[in-house]
Parts: C-alpha cells; sequence; structure tokens
C-alpha cells in the first residue's frame, strides 16, 4: 500500500481536483498479478509480440542514421513541435494510400498532422483540449478501457452505445443524441469516440456504411448543441490487419469530414511498441491548440525516434516488417480460435478476428467474470488471466455494467502459452457454470 493510500484521501485533499479523482488504470493491477504470480499466463496485456520485434532493422536503421556526424547531430537535437517534416508527408501519403484517396486530397495535407509520443499521449492532448468536468463523450460499449480511464480523470462523463459486429448501433445514437437534446445536455456533447479497425476490445470494424451514417446522423445535432461536435477515428489497430482482409477506408474519404472528424493512428503496434510515436490529423483550430498544449508537455516527440521511424518507412523496412508481422498475428488469432474450440464449453461465444490482437469472448449470463468474480479468481488459481469485460464499459452504465465477457489477447504470448492459457482458462470456466 502507497503512503498516500495508507493515510487516507484527506492527505491528498491539498492537490488538483484531477489528482485527487485519478485511479490507478486496471492495467496496472492486472501487470502487478503477473509479478506475483510468475507461472502465470497473461492473456491479458495487449503487447505485441515479443521475437517479431525489428531488433536487426532498427540495427541497420540506426547506422544509416547516424553515419555522418551531422546527421547524427541534426537527429539528436530538439524538433520541431508538429514532428517532423519528412515523417509527417510520409504519414500523410501513406494515410492517403490506404484510404485509396489521391496524396494531394485535402484531407491528407502534412500540415493537419501532428506527431505524438504514441497515440495515447494523441488522446490525452485532445482530452485537455476539448473537455471541461461534466462534460460528455459518446461512446462504443464495450471501448478501449485506457481512454475510460483518461475521462474519469478529467471528470468527462460518458454516453455508451452498444456495439454491432459492423459498429455501434446507429439507432441507440439517435435514441442517445435526441436524449440529450430533450434534457438540455447537448451543448455538453464535445465528441463521439470510435476504435473503428479490430476495436480494443471487441475485434469488430466499422464498415464504412455505418462511418457514413454516423457522421451524417452526428452533424444534424450540431446546431442544438451550438458547437461543432468533432468525431474522432482511432485506427491504432488497423494496420494489424490480416492477409486477406480487405482495407475499409477510414472517415477522412467522407464528404464534408475534413472539419469534424479526427484521425489517429501510430506506429508503435505495427511496427515496436518501445518506439512510442503516434499521429493525428487534425481540423483548425483543434490542430493549432494541441501544438500549443504539447509544447506545455515536451517541446516536442523525441526526434531520434521519430528519425528512426522516418528511415524505416523510407527504406521499406517498416512495409516488410509489417507483412511479416500481420501474417504472425493471424497464424496466433487462429491458433487461439482453435484451441477455444477445442477447451471452451459450448455455453460460450466468441468472435473469430480479422485482424488486431484480441478475442471477445462471453459466458452465459449467469457466469460472471469481474475481477471479484469465482471466475476470474479460479482462473488465477489456474495461472492464467484475461481482461474482465467489465473494465470496457463507461461509467454511465454503472451500477449494472455487463459482467460475462472476457478480452483475450494473442499479442505477447508464444504459442504453446495460447494452447495452455485457453486450456487453463477452459477449466476454470466449466468449475464456474
Amino acid at each position: 500500500m502507497t503512503k498516500i493510500a495508507a493515510a487516507g484521501k484527506q492527505s491528498i485533499d491539498h492537490l488538483s481536483e484531477l489528482a485527487q479523482r485519478i485511479e490507478a488504470p486496471p492495467i496496472s493491477w492486472l501487470m502487478d498479478q503477473k509479478l506475483k504470480y510468475p507461472d502465470l499466463i497473461s492473456l491479458a496485456a495487449g503487447f505485441t509480440d515479443g521475437p517479431s520485434l525489428p531488433a536487426a532493422e532498427v540495427q541497420k536503421i540506426f547506422k544509416t542514421i547516424t553515419r555522418t556526424k551531422k546527421r547524427s547531430m541534426e537527429i539528436l537535437q530538439y524538433g520541431v513541435g508538429a514532428g517532423r517534416d519528412i515523417l509527417r508527408k510520409l504519414t500523410a501519403s501513406n494515410t492517403a494510400l490506404l484510404d485509396g484517396q489521391d496524396e494531394h486530397h485535402p484531407a491528407y495535407r502534412s500540415d493537419r498532422v501532428l506527431i505524438t509520443h504514441g497515440s495515447q499521449q494523441f488522446l490525452y492532448l485532445l482530452s485537455e483540449a476539448l473537455f471541461d468536468k461534466e462534460d460528455i463523450v459518446l461512446l462504443e460499449a464495450p471501448t478501449y478501457f485506457v481512454y475510460l480511464g483518461m475521462l474519469q480523470s478529467f471528470g468527462v462523463q460518458s454516453r455508451s452505445i452498444p456495439m454491432e459486429p459492423d459498429g455501434l448501433n446507429i439507432k441507440l445514437l439517435k435514441e442517445t443524441l435526441e436524449t440529450l437534446k430533450r434534457t438540455g445536455q447537448l451543448s455538453r456533447v464535445k465528441l463521439l469516440y470510435l476504435v473503428s479497425y479490430f476495436q480494443n476490445p471487441t475485434g469488430y470494424s466499422t464498415s464504412h456504411a455505418k462511418k457514413k451514417a454516423i457522421l451524417k446522423l452526428v452533424r444534424s445535432y450540431e446546431k442544438d448543441a451550438g458547437h461543432p461536435i468533432y468525431i474522432l477515428e482511432d485506427a491504432a489497430y488497423r494496420e494489424l490487419k490480416f492477409p486477406n482482409t480487405p482495407e475499409q477506408p477510414s472517415m477522412l474519404t467522407l464528404p464534408r469530414a475534413r472539419d469534424r472528424v479526427i484521425y489517429s493512428g501510430t506506429y508503435s503496434k505495427p511496427f515496436a511498441t518501445g518506439i512510442r510515436v503516434g499521429y493525428g490529423f487534425l481540423p483548425e483550430p483543434l490542430r493549432t491548440i494541441l501544438l500549443r498544449i504539447k509544447g506545455n508537455h515536451d517541446f516536442g516527440t523525441a526526434n531520434l525516434l521519430q528519425a528512426v521511424v522516418e528511415e524505416a518507412l523510407i527504406s521499406g523496412l517498416y512495409a516488410s516488417h509489417l507483412k511479416q508481422l500481420q501474417a504472425q498475428y493471424h497464424k496466433k488469432a487462429e491458433w487461439m480460435c482453435q484451441s477455444i474450440e477445442k477447451y471452451f464449453s459450448d455455453s460460450m461465444t466468441w468472435n473469430r478476428p480479422s485482424g488486431g490482437l484480441y478475442v471477445w469472448a462471453n459466458a452465459p449470463d449467469h457466469v460472471s467474470t469481474g475481477p471479484g468474480s469465482k471466475l476470474f479468481k479460479a482462473c488465477l488459481k489456474e495461472r492464467v488471466m484475461y481482461v474482465p469485460g467489465s473494465y470496457t464499459y463507461g461509467e454511465d452504465l454503472q451500477p449494472n455494467k455487463p459482467d460475462h465477457a472476457m478480452r483475450i489477447s494473442y499479442g505477447n504470448a508464444t504459442l504453446s502459452e495460447i494452447q495452455q492459457g485457453i486450456k487453463r482458462l477452459g477449466t476454470a470456466l466449466r468449475a464456474s457454470e
């Protein structure tokens, strides 16, 4: 127990409201369990595949970018706040290519790009720029639980819209917006947050048709809100699609999207998680405001790390590594699905992913999967761990958060650990049914 926790809440009353609100993220507790039980197989943390990290590629890149003293001095100096010019141009052109658009399309101008320390920092900067306490964010249910922690620390309210296999439920989104309008709360709505590719935690992807419908619907409520309502398309897992999965265009391709859609991505998961480089496409005035806030944070993302990513993109090492990584995750996902078919009972339902890092599994309604549940305790006893589904739902669903699902990750585990971990999960599930 920390000194603050031991002393009680009174000991932090002199700190800011944010400091008093902020809670330890659930992932910290999950990681502590791994330290407590070294033989535990963790199918919880969304870490990437260790042996696939591009060690040889990065060694080659470092040799290239430090070949001359002049180049070494340049990349070891401070950079510009918005990010390296070449990296922003490469990011813009690569995103246009993924979307099947001409790189000169105005939505993909490099002056709309901001380079950040991972997509996580981008989410925090955007939240700092947009939200006051008691503002409202529209969320998928379930959603990325680390972002839920950010919202909680800012004192932001959530309104959750259930997910379907092709994205959030449009009918219920409209009902939510109507309720907020009727109760006079629509002016507090600043953002709709979507994890649109191989979503964390469900693995679902939002169809292009739904993206179009979402943008049209949200824009139709702006007059009543009295201000823009932005849509954040978090595409952190986009490039982790499996080899035969078709590419889906982003919301940037839609008419009237450029001034409302915020698009974020990362080079961490598709290349190397230790290289914390993310990015976002932003309309004005948001981009200018985020750039000012980022200046208060760090003067700009680490120039050296940006140079590594830049060279990886220019040399083709990024593309070749990504192709191998996609094949590896496909193999691991199929291995996990085969293990689930073998070791889980027929009462479990689950999705077969087409990209990303996760399988979303649902237990029968009478089986709780929460951190204090009989099942979770049985899993710890069996030395296996998952992310409880209850972590991934907004606070507006309290006190009856859905509590029958689990997020299972195949990202970091070996094939042997995947099979053994699913077998242990199956044993614990049968004992809890």
